[in-house]
């Protein structure tokens, strides 16, 4: 049962399966959401800023909803707005999201519940463990990048957590993922060409890869 986990099911759904079953049922579907807070210099000294991610558990493709110093409730809903757009939305015909209980997501809870046929899966309180994959790459973008800058102004924390994003998906390999890149190039894995060394940040992230022959 996913109670016996630590995962509680929405109320008016009832569980049969184990939590291995749910998620190679789901796992083409399943996504994950949380923050974190990063501490920016602004012109009216430091001050907390909140960064909004949404991962995709089975790809780990990573989205970022959002930076704010202030995740109120009208600005939750529209980042679910776009999260949810019908056209592009990140989280478009999800059928399962796991959440953290945090009042910050109480607005998106919502949203979601009325809005579409996503189903909400609650962690217990106090359990972060059960929101590993998230805590994981919060805590991988602080150590790589984030913790070794200082960032003035949200254009700086924008322009950091985009060019960590990018490096990511196309040239961070990943162990869940057997070692492979998210988004590997046409010459990822070549033997021809010379090797190249690619910087991000100032040489906070490197990547090297084969040019083209």
């Amino acid at each position: 049962m996913l109670k016996a986990h630590g995962i509680e099911p929405a109320p008016d759904r009832l569980w049969s399966q184990s939590w291995s079953t749910f998620l190679k049922a789901h796992w083409d579907s399943i996504f994950a959401t949380d923050f974190t807070t990063v501490e920016v210099w602004t012109r009216s000294g430091l001050a907390t800023f909140y960064v909004f991610a949404v991962m995709h558990l089975k790809t780990r493709r990573v989205h970022i909803a959002g930076m704010t110093p202030s995740p109120n409730a009208v600005w939750m809903r529209q980042v679910c707005r776009s999260l949810t757009d019908c056209e592009d939305g990140f989280l478009k015909d999800v059928s399962h999201l796991i959440v953290d209980r945090d009042t910050s997501f109480l607005a998106m809870r919502e949203y979601l519940s009325q809005n579409t046929d996503t189903e909400v899966v609650l962690i217990p309180p106090k359990s972060p463990n059960l929101n590993a994959f998230m805590e994981r790459w919060f805590r991988s973008l602080k150590s790589e990048s984030l913790d070794r800058m200082i960032l003035f102004g949200k254009r700086s924390l924008e322009r950091a957590v985009t060019e960590y994003v990018e490096h990511y998906h196309v040239e961070r390999n990943h162990q869940g993922l057997e070692n492979e890149l998210i988004e590997p190039g046409e010459t990822t894995g070549s033997e021809n060409g010379t090797i190249d060394c690619r910087e991000r940040l100032g040489g906070l992230l490197k990547y090297y890869h084969r040019r083209a022959a």
